[in-house]
């Protein structure tokens, strides 16, 4: 239920592309201060919330407020208070970070020198020093991130839209990013992270929120999505095929319900419930005097896949189905690593929904200037998420 201290407030809130349905009343909140995750796989209906709530897109049906202004009837007043950087980043390759950062900020209607002290102070606090003066384009894939980032952060929104952030980057830059966003977190940011990665959710959101197929089917904090799951979980994989029944069965007692064996047939869960370190004591005891031969027997909570899978029946990262059910496959974006396959980004490609004050303005890639143009719109293509 949504509270006055309520940042973001989505009611309902649908999306429709011809016979598509995107979304189809999906409803959730997100208290100043706070992290929501919205995690789905492609296709859920992620990107489109987000472009919803950005102002890019208009909705269908229902309602949705950010800081109280309803983002059909005062898109400006929505954008002048708000940050997106999306699965495509908005930077002019051709440019420096400095200039892309400068620019950026004019678009905000920032002085001049204003623009240049916010500049160098997000090239510093995203570590592009070394590289501000380096045309974009030479920049590594982490990098871009990190500036695209800096860029969104230039007119110090108050709440911030991340739309897949870490899709596509390498480990060591992934983890720098989650670094980053939770500074941004610790300084009072309210934030929607998008992601179909269950431990990036696990990691950085205070509530998590499952979309699949354009409706929410579950929502709480993390913790409490994985108790719905039943607890911890003992694994060991079986070494030999005709051990696994005899496996089984030396362990079915232990189990809060049947042993769960794995798609490959070898792997083995035996769910403990509340008593993990208890029964991984009995398991190993089971298996021993039933003389079966295992490997990598572990103990662990449920994971956010865990949560997924009994929810859905599918994992997070599968193709989604279209409008009629169907899996589709979907082309890759140019500049989005595996993302979610987009509808026609809207006027120019727009890719920052994050508007200066005033003018209603929006930043679109490879371009310096869109002044006095609204993004919104009811008539474009199939969304991606």
């Amino acid at each position: 239920m949504a509270t006055d201290a309520d940042v973001i407030e989505v009611r309902g809130l649908k999306k429709s592309f011809g016979p598509v349905q995107a979304l189809r009343g999906v409803d959730f909140s997100v208290p100043e201060g706070r992290v929501l995750g919205l995690l789905g796989p492609n296709g859920a209906g992620k990107t489109t919330a987000v472009r919803v709530l950005t102002t890019l897109l208009l909705p269908s049906g229902g309602r949705a407020t950010v800081c109280g202004y309803d983002v059909a009837r005062h898109p400006g007043a929505v954008r002048r208070l708000i940050g997106l950087a999306g699965q495509a980043t908005a930077i002019t390759p051709e440019l420096t970070g400095r200039e892309n950062l400068e620019i950026s900020g004019r678009l905000y209607h920032l002085g001049r020198s204003v623009a240049r002290r916010r500049a160098a102070e997000l090239l510093g606090r995203f570590d592009l020093v070394d590289a501000a003066d380096r045309q974009a384009k030479t920049y590594s894939g982490g990098m871009l991130r990190r500036l695209d980032l800096a860029a969104s952060l230039i007119g110090q929104p108050r709440v911030l839209f991340l739309d897949e952030p870490t899709t596509g980057l390498d480990p060591r830059s992934r983890l720098g990013m989650w670094a980053i966003i939770k500074d941004l977190v610790a300084q009072g940011t309210t934030l929607l992270l998008t992601t179909q990665y269950l431990d990036e959710a696990d990691e950085l959101a205070d509530e998590v929120v499952v979309v699949d197929r354009g409706q929410v089917i579950a929502a709480g904090s993390p913790d409490t999505l994985k108790d719905r799951v039943g607890g911890d979980v003992v694994e060991f994989t079986v070494t030999e095929r005709r051990q696994l029944e005899v496996a089984v069965s030396a362990v079915a007692p232990l189990s809060q319900g049947p042993p769960s064996v794995g798609s490959e047939g070898l792997r083995v869960q035996v769910h403990a419930a509340d008593r993990g370190s208890a029964v991984l004591v009995d398991v190993v005891r089971a298996l021993d005097a039933a003389q079966v031969a295992t490997t990598g027997l572990a103990l662990r909570r449920p994971s956010l896949d865990d949560v997924f899978l009994s929810l859905t029946g599918h994992g997070a990262e599968e193709a989604a189905s279209d409008g009629a059910g169907r899996r589709r496959s979907r082309p890759a974006r140019r500049g989005a690593g595996p993302a979610e396959a987009a509808e026609p980004a809207g006027p120019a490609g727009v890719a920052r929904a994050s508007g200066p004050a005033g003018a209603g303005t929006t930043v679109t890639s490879g371009t310096t200037a869109a002044s006095g143009t609204t993004a919104a719109s009811g008539t474009t293509g199939p969304e991606e998420g």
